[in-house]
């Protein structure tokens, strides 16, 4: 899989389409990027696996760089340490619809969902020897199970979204789709994942979709949608499931040759198919940018023996200029570039079900599972006895656990606290504005309130 994700299909003022489209079109009449084409022929069994192959690729260009900043970014963590207002904006919960990293994940996630499309468009009329039934069943999951990825990341970032179900070839394909409702979006979620399920192997693969992959998402999916339950049924799945388990050391879920036990699902680089996101954490001395820095609260709380406990290893330090520099130290291997990036993992599952229960009354239990999370990491079991105490315990501890991943700013929006945690108080900014381009290009298409 390639993964080319910093060049822009639209340029903010007068932008050329990535698409092969004249560049007259392009200036009079832009194409908003959920309609964008993609004409990759699937006629035999070669084709329908390349063009799912595909679709990782497009999925993993996107949770390369410009969706974990997204989620991290708007944070308390993690600083920008540069001058790129793109990125200052993100920091400083300060979006415009031209952001460029906002434009690129929107119109990354689009063509991963066009790309899924026409594979569930053309697999089940496809006739091929060579293509057994079982295999087809499983391209047909995973082109499923990662446009509900894609819908459900589009539903947390950007609130309700246009739902385009079928392959668009041209931009006058969908022209006028209005947006869908958050509740919709997360139903076709939901249609999807069920789909997905039935069709994927009950499998171990770690870096392809299987059944599993299905069923942590929907846990995930029914956190968000505040259905308590069947966030604790679908989460003891996985936990259940002895083809998972949290590993020790911490450090041992970014080891290579990754893909532990406690992995669910995650998207492979290597050396050829590199991910350059450590190049953003390591200071310049390490032959990084240092675009990203752990504010110092955050080093408080990983280096705390009672809070981080082997979870410190998520830094490290170096010197620069005769003073010691702390950086993040999850994607380290910037000499093998083949760090992966992080979707879907036990230690979620454990939290998810810990919240789901101590929202039902369940507090040993939910207490436990928390625990347990915390065990691994080293650190004091929690005392938190109250239902409030826990929520509370449970959310400072996917601070620390995701301290780096795409999880805190999505965390304190879905739970209402990204006011009290970061100061944001004018909610319509918990949503992602639709980026200008598409507002242009597609009159039908509303806005975010507020901007």
């Amino acid at each position: 899989m390639k993964s080319s994700i910093y060049h822009l299909f639209f340029a903010v003022v007068l932008g050329a389409s990535a698409l092969s489209i004249s560049a007259c079109n392009d200036l009079l009449e832009p194409t908003p990027v959920q309609q964008l084409p993609d004409n990759r022929a699937i006629t035999d069994a070669g084709s329908a696996r390349s063009a799912t192959i595909g679709v990782y690729d497009r999925v993993q260009t996107y949770y390369q760089l410009n969706w974990p900043v997204l989620g991290f970014l708007p944070g308390e963590n993690v600083r920008f340490n540069g001058t790129l207002n793109q990125f200052l904006q993100i920091d400083q919960n300060q979006l415009s619809a031209d952001n460029v990293l906002v434009t690129e994940a929107w119109t990354q996630m689009y063509q991963a969902v066009n790309g899924a499309n026409n594979v569930i468009a053309a697999l089940p009329e496809l006739t091929d020897p060579l293509l057994p039934a079982t295999e087809k069943d499983q391209l047909l999951g995973e082109a499923y199970f990662l446009r509900a990825l894609v819908y459900f990341d589009l539903g947390r970032g950007w609130g309700g979204v246009p739902l385009v179900l079928t392959p668009t070839r041209t931009k006058e394909n969908g022209r006028g789709l209005r947006r869908s409702t958050l509740a919709a979006t997360y139903d076709q979620v939901l249609a999807d994942l069920t789909q997905a399920e039935t069709l994927l192997p009950d499998a171990t693969t770690r870096n392809r979709a299987v059944k599993a992959s299905a069923r942590a998402l929907r846990a995930r999916l029914h956190l968000y949608r505040q259905q308590w339950s069947a966030a604790e049924t679908y989460a003891t799945q996985l936990i259940g499931s002895s083809n998972y388990r949290l590993v020790t050391p911490y450090r041992a879920i970014s080891t290579a040759p990754f893909l532990s036990n406690e992995a669910i699902f995650e998207l492979t680089f290597s050396n050829s198919d590199a991910n350059s996101m450590w190049n953003n954490w390591f200071p310049s001395a390490l032959g990084g940018q240092f675009n990203f820095q752990p504010v110092p609260a955050a080093i408080a709380l990983l280096n705390d023996p009672t809070v981080g406990g082997s979870r410190s290893t998520l830094l490290a330090t170096t010197t620069i200029a005769g003073a010691s520099v702390t950086y993040g130290n999850l994607y380290s291997r910037s000499a093998q570039r083949d760090d992966p990036s992080y979707v879907l993992r036990l230690a979620e599952q454990y939290l998810i079900r810990a919240e789901a229960r101590a929202r039902q009354g369940k507090l040993s239990e939910a207490l436990a599972d928390l625990n347990a999370v915390r065990s691994r990491a080293g650190v004091p079991a929690s005392t938190a006895a109250t239902t409030e105490q826990l929520l509370l315990a449970i959310e400072n501890e996917r601070r620390v656990e995701f301290a780096f991943e795409a999880d805190r700013w999505f965390d304190l929006v879905r739970t209402g606290r990204a006011d009290d945690v970061l100061g944001v108080t004018d909610q319509r900014r918990w949503l992602f504005p639709i980026p200008f381009n598409d507002l242009v290009a597609d009159p039908d298409l509303e806005q975010n309130p507020g901007y």
